[in-house]
């Protein structure tokens, strides 16, 4: 909540005047102007709040009123016009003998928004107060009702524990125990897991635990899809790279969006000044790509059913897309400084909070805007457009001396000797033969993603990798095992990590 701080004296209110109008300061000429003073008031209190000064043109002249006690009646008389009803507090500060500067200020950020005056509800926009459009007026009685009745707090009709994914919440409880954030004798049973997360309510599952942790999303939850896609040159009508749309859980689109991110970025390399290995390293930090997936995963909003996350890469930047807006109260601006979380979902931030993935402080942002800096990238830009929250990071995703951005991802032999998961999988099966799934435990995966089967085919293409039993591709009994080729590859790859 926020409110102009109130002067003390007429040196401090002209200290105050001197900001000028804005998204929480009106100047009115007198109380004559007492109806569009309160009209502003009301856009305060549906905003940030914000204080009028009666006694003030327009173009910041101080010149007061005479204010005698029917004066300060008729202005708290007005204050009890809004609705609902709420606090605001006069003051006056005195200018010359018979002359007042009157000040009324209200707080905003209150659970109570949305407020009306005289039946009508007003927002601020800059320093012009407006007629609140339907549609914004409608959001805040969604919110007002938010804390007790959520999109995802809502009863999943028809789910089930069998249809929710076990070992993903036995990993949460894990990850929970060794960030300290559950007690080491918390049950392994899944639904009294669920029960200590909130998730699941007097027997009923929540939606939240569909987003969470489900495994069939269609037909009745659409809004549980990521988007990925690789567009060559710098717009959305260029040629389509890559392109991928799946229907997951929230957990699965954070390890699905990280690979997606990994395989399309071009890997490089440099020497830190007096270092005598060299660092290979994406155009931009995995640490920020990874924060910012995990806010468009937490805090978008699931209640549309055409709602989505998406990744986007260009030639020069990486776009992520979230369907929801800003909480109100919290800016595009301020997302660049200090301010604090307000969680759109909390039962699902606060899973994601358990397994230690984030915090719960509001520093995310900041954190990504750091990382960015110490890896020399251009720090991140927000902006909302047609209801998505877009985070873009503006870097160079082709390689040097590549124009062509779908040769630069062909050539399977490259991939295994420069993509960082072709390597991570030649290490892990050069100590033993294992099968996909135990693979991808070694791997620290969920499952056998689609990049790790992609990746798998591509080894088993270029003979870096092979079968078991070659005669019996599908068998249960399947697994994979490094070739001579194979270990002569990452041999080499070895031996130039060490030069």
């Amino acid at each position: 909540m926020k409110t102009v701080g109130i002067p003390a004296n007429a040196k401090h209110l002209a200290a105050l005047v001197k900001q000028g109008e804005g998204t929480t300061l009106e100047f009115k000429r007198s109380t004559g102007e007492l109806k569009q003073g309160m009209q502003t008031l009301c856009a305060f209190l549906n905003g940030s709040g914000g204080t009028a000064l009666f006694g003030v043109r327009p173009d910041g002249a101080i010149k007061g009123q005479a204010v005698s006690d029917q004066t300060l009646r008729d202005i708290a008389q007005a204050a009890d016009r809004f609705e609902p009803p709420t606090h605001a507090s006069i003051h006056k500060v005195k200018i010359k003998m018979g002359r007042d500067v009157v000040l009324v200020s209200v707080e905003g950020g209150q659970a109570d928004r949305p407020f009306t005056y005289e039946g009508r509800a007003y927002e601020r926009v800059a320093s012009t107060t407006r007629r609140m459009p339907q549609a914004g007026y409608e959001r805040l009685l969604v919110e007002r009702g938010h804390a007790k009745r959520r999109w995802e707090n809502l009863p999943a009709d028809g789910l089930a524990l069998k249809d929710l994914d076990r070992r993903e919440i036995l990993r949460t409880r894990e990850l929970a125990i060794q960030q300290n954030r559950i007690t080491p004798d918390t049950s392994r049973d899944i639904g009294e897991i669920l029960d200590r997360l909130g998730l699941r309510v007097n027997g009923v599952l929540t939606q939240a635990a569909l987003v969470l942790y489900g495994k069939r999303f269609l037909p009745d939850y659409p809004q549980c899809l990521i988007k990925m896609g690789r567009f060559r040159g710098t717009e959305i009508t260029g040629e389509i790279v890559d392109n991928r749309q799946e229907y997951m859980n929230a957990f699965a689109v954070v390890h699905e969006g990280m690979e997606f991110l990994r395989r399309t970025m071009p890997l490089g390399a440099r020497f830190p000044t007096g270092q005598i290995f060299r660092e290979d390293r994406f155009p931009i930090p995995l640490d920020a790509l990874r924060e910012i997936l995990l806010n468009a995963v937490m805090h978008r909003d699931y209640s549309h059913y055409s709602g989505h996350v998406a990744i986007v890469v260009f030639d020069d930047r990486v776009e992520i897309r979230s369907y929801g807006r800003l909480p109100n109260g919290v800016t595009l601006k301020q997302l660049s400084g200090k301010h604090v979380s307000k969680p759109t979902n909390p039962l699902i931030a606060g899973a994601f909070h358990r397994t230690g993935a984030v915090e719960v402080w509001g520093q995310g942002t900041n954190r990504v805007i750091a990382a960015c800096k110490r890896h020399g990238t251009v720090p991140p830009k927000f902006e909302e457009l047609q209801g998505f929250l877009i985070v873009t990071f503006k870097a160079r995703m082709v390689a040097r001396g590549e124009t062509d951005v779908a040769g630069a991802q062909s050539g399977a032999q490259s991939r295994a000797q420069s993509g960082a998961q072709s390597i991570r999988v030649l290490g892990v099966l050069s100590r033993d033969a294992l099968s996909a799934r135990a693979l991808a435990e070694a791997l620290g995966l969920r499952s056998k993603t689609g990049a790790l089967k992609r990746t798998l085919n591509e080894l088993l293409g270029e003979e870096l990798i092979e079968y078991t039993l070659p005669d019996k591709p599908n068998s249960r009994l399947q697994k994979y095992r490094l070739t001579v080729k194979g270990q002569k590859a990452l041999e080499k790859r070895g031996g130039e990590d060490r030069k």
